[in-house]
C-alpha cells in the first residue's frame, strides 16, 4: 500500500505531540530576518496542512503541496474556511503557476527523497519556483536519529479510534530507515480494519545536503540543531537547513 493512504485519517491523531507552533515561530524567524513578511509561501510535502495552516495565520499566502491525495483531503477539510491552494503533486516534479517569496518543508519531507538524484531535481524546481533571493527552509532527520533512536525498535500506541505497531529497521551500509507500519482502524460497527503501510526514509550526511543544494542551483546559508538552534553536534537529532535562491537578478529598488 502506498504511504499515507491508511494513515491520512488518523496521522493528526498520532502527531500531537510534534512541535508545529515551535516549527513556525522558526520559520517566521528565518523569514523575517530575509525581509519576507507576507506573499506567497510553498509547504512542499505540507501533509494534512498543520504547518500550512499555521503559517497563513501568521500572514502569508500559502500553498501546499503533497503527493497524497487522501493527506490533502484531511488538509483542504481542516482548512476549508481559509483561501489556502492545495496542489496533489509529486514533490520532485511539482509545479507552480509562478514564483513564491519562500519554500518550506517540515516533518523530514526530505528525508522521503531516497537518492542523491532526486534530492537534486527537487531542489532545482525550489530554486527555479522561489522570488530572486527566496529562502528554502527544510527540516531533516539526522543518521544520528535513525541509528540510535529509531533503528531495530518498535513503537506501539493505541487510542480509541486508532491503534498502530511502528517497526523501524535501520541499514547501516546505506543509511536508509525503513517503517513497517500497521495499523488498526476504527470502523462504523465497532471493529477494527488492519492496513499496512511501508516509508522509506535516507539519512544523508550535512556534508552531502550541501553539495546537494549546490548541484541543485542554490546557495547554502546555514544549518543548525532543530530543538537548541545552535550548531549541529554528533548527537543532533533533527536540523533545519536555509538555502537561498541562486542564478536569479534582483529588480533594482
Amino acid at each position: 500500500m502506498d504511504a499515507y493512504t491508511g494513515f491520512a485519517g488518523v496521522y493528526d491523531r498520532f502527531m500531537e505531540d510534534v512541535p508545529y507552533e515551535q516549527w513556525r515561530d522558526i520559520i517566521v524567524k528565518e523569514l523575517k530576518q530575509a525581509s519576507i513578511r507576507d506573499g506567497l509561501v510553498l509547504d512542499l510535502g505540507c501533509g494534512t496542512g498543520t504547518l500550512t495552516n499555521l503559517l497563513a495565520e501568521a500572514g502569508f499566502d500559502m500553498i501546499g503541496v503533497d503527493g497524497s491525495e487522501e493527506m490533502l483531503m484531511e488538509a483542504r477539510e481542516k482548512g476549508e474556511d481559509s483561501e489556502i491552494l492545495y496542489l496533489c503533486q509529486d514533490m520532485r516534479e511539482f509545479e507552480l503557476y509562478g514564483t513564491v517569496r519562500a519554500v518550506v518543508s517540515t516533518c523530514d519531507t526530505m528525508n522521503y527523497l531516497l537518492t542523491r538524484e532526486d534530492f537534486i531535481q527537487t531542489v532545482r524546481l525550489v530554486n527555479n519556483y522561489l522570488d530572486p533571493g527566496g529562502l528554502f527552509i527544510f527540516d531533516m532527520n539526522t543518521i544520528y536519529k535513525f541509528r540510535e533512536l529509531m533503528g531495530n525498535r518498535t513503537i506501539a500506541e493505541s487510542g480509541e479510534e486508532a491503534a498502530f505497531i511502528w517497526d523501524n529497521f535501520f541499514d547501516e551500509e546505506t543509511g536508509r530507515n525503513e517503517y513497517d507500519l500497521t495499523l488498526f482502524i476504527a470502523r462504523e460497527d465497532g471493529l477494527f480494519e488492519r492496513r499496512i503501510e511501508v516509508h522509506e526514509e535516507q539519512g544523508y550526511t550535512l556534508e552531502e545536503v550541501k553539495g546537494f543544494l549546490a548541484a541543485g542551483g542554490m546557495e547554502f546559508v546555514r544549518v543548525f540543531d532543530a530543538e537548541t538552534g545552535e550548531e549541529p553536534d554528533d548527537t543532533s537529532e533533527k536540523v533545519f537547513f536555509i538555502a537561498r535562491e541562486k542564478g536569479k537578478k534582483r529588480e533594482e529598488a
